[in-house]
Order: structure tokens, then C-alpha cells, then sequence
């Protein structure tokens, strides 16, 4: 016998379930349909929901049980990531002013099953949620090459991280240490890292309770963060002793 709960689909104008309701099996799934306009997209991320699906998928909901997380200040750049930044003299991060250019990056990592989850119509929605001034994007340049970054969602004063991406060893990581530089400066309270994988493991990124993460978004989410956050511009190094 099949337990398994039907899965909601969703019309435009409905409203998502319960998170405690997505199913055990696979983890976090919670409903199907919808769209992903902005508003949608807007009550998705301060619900502690997101998208993820693939081309041959419909569109599909999750919020998984745990969920990965790490707030700001918890993050520790190892010795051999600080020894490396010191040595680059050519290095330079900014934010906002590449969005386009990060996130179709992300989609375009290779994977070992050729395939990616930002699909076409993934990467219309954040470009248009980027214009609306709630996605965000962080880059990594080694001169003028765009060499590493990272893309996500402000909810308050939480940043909900979607995906990264590096083209030079250590440039990922690196965009991750200035995110979190830059969103203690702005007195963000947490990053929302979604699913836990061994990359983010290594960064000192955990799991919670979902439980626990769902009352950490709604006391964090009507957070007013200082307008000028994201404006385009390059991000100062606030690291102690970095060029030490």
C-alpha cells in the first residue's frame, strides 16, 4: 500500500502548503506548478520554499528537513584560503555588478550527468527578480576576468545562497568570504545554503531542523537592511590582519 500523499499542484493565485507537510521521500518536496514570477518567487524564499527542477520536470517546490545553514561570523577561512588571498594582487570582488554574467556561469558548470537544474526559464525569473532588487550576485576577478561568484536572494536578513561557481582554484571560496564580510557589515543574521553537499561541508556550512530554520525566517524576514547593501560597486576587504 501506497502512504505517499499526493502531491499539490499548484494554479497561479494558490498558496503553498504547509512546509511540514512536504513529503519525507524525496526530501522536501512539496508541491508542483505555480510560476515563477515575482511575487511568487518573493513569498516562496520568505516561507523558507524554492524552486528546483530540471528540463523534464514540471516546476517542483522543496523545503527540505534539515536544512543547511550558517550565520554570519561563524565562517573561518582556513590558513592555506587566507595564505592564497594574500598573494593575489590582481584580485578584486564586487557585487551586483555582474548578476547576468554569474548566474548563467552557474548554469553552465559541468556536471556528471550533463545536466543542470537552472534552466532556461530559471535564469529569466532571477534576472528578473535581480531587476527588482531582491537577487544578488557576488564576483571573483583576476584582472578583468570574471573568474568565480555566486547568486541568491535577500529575504530581510537572511541571504538565501542559490549556487556558485568557480573558473580559478580557490575563487569560489573566496566569493563566499567576502558574501560573508559584506552581510556582517550590513548586520545579516544568516545565509541559507539549502542542501548540505561537501563543498558547502568544507566552508563550515551545517544542518538544522527545519522546524528551527522556519522560525529563524520569520523573525529574520521583516529585517530592513541599509539600501545600500547592493549597490553596484567593489567590496573592501574587512578580513583581519588579510595582508598581514
Amino acid at each position: 500500500m501506497n502512504d505517499q500523499p499526493t502531491l499539490p499542484y499548484l494554479l497561479d493565485d494558490d498558496p503553498f502548503p504547509d512546509i511540514e507537510l512536504a513529503w519525507v521521500e524525496p526530501n522536501g518536496l512539496l508541491a508542483m506548478g505555480a510560476d515563477l514570477s515575482v511575487p511568487r518567487l518573493l513569498k516562496a524564499y520568505q516561507s523558507g520554499i524554492f524552486p528546483w527542477y530540471s528540463h523534464e520536470d514540471p516546476l517542483l517546490w522543496w523545503s527540505p528537513d534539515p536544512r543547511a545553514v550558517i550565520n554570519i561570523g561563524e565562517f573561518k577561512p582556513s590558513t592555506s584560503l587566507k595564505k592564497f588571498h594574500r598573494k593575489q594582487t590582481n584580485l578584486r570582488v564586487t557585487k551586483n555588478e555582474a548578476f547576468d554574467h554569474v548566474i548563467e556561469a552557474c548554469a553552465h558548470i559541468p556536471r556528471q550527468d550533463n545536466g543542470t537544474w537552472i534552466t532556461d526559464s530559471m535564469i529569466e525569473a532571477y534576472k528578473t527578480l535581480h531587476r527588482n532588487k531582491a537577487a544578488h550576485s557576488i564576483e571573483v576577478w583576476f584582472d578583468d576576468e570574471l573568474v568565480g561568484g555566486l547568486y541568491g536572494v535577500g529575504v530581510g536578513a537572511v541571504f538565501c545562497g542559490e549556487s556558485m561557481f568557480h573558473k580559478a582554484s580557490n575563487a569560489s571560496k573566496i566569493a563566499f568570504w567576502y558574501l560573508n564580510m559584506h552581510l556582517a557589515h550590513y548586520n545579516y543574521q544568516m545565509i541559507d545554503c539549502q542542501l548540505l553537499n561537501p563543498h558547502l561541508s568544507s566552508l563550515g556550512v551545517y544542518e538544522i531542523p527545519r522546524v528551527v530554520f522556519s522560525k529563524q525566517i520569520r523573525e529574520l524576514r521583516e529585517a530592513s537592511i541599509n539600501a545600500t547593501c547592493w549597490v553596484p560597486g567593489e567590496i573592501q576587504d574587512r578580513s583581519i590582519g588579510a595582508h598581514s
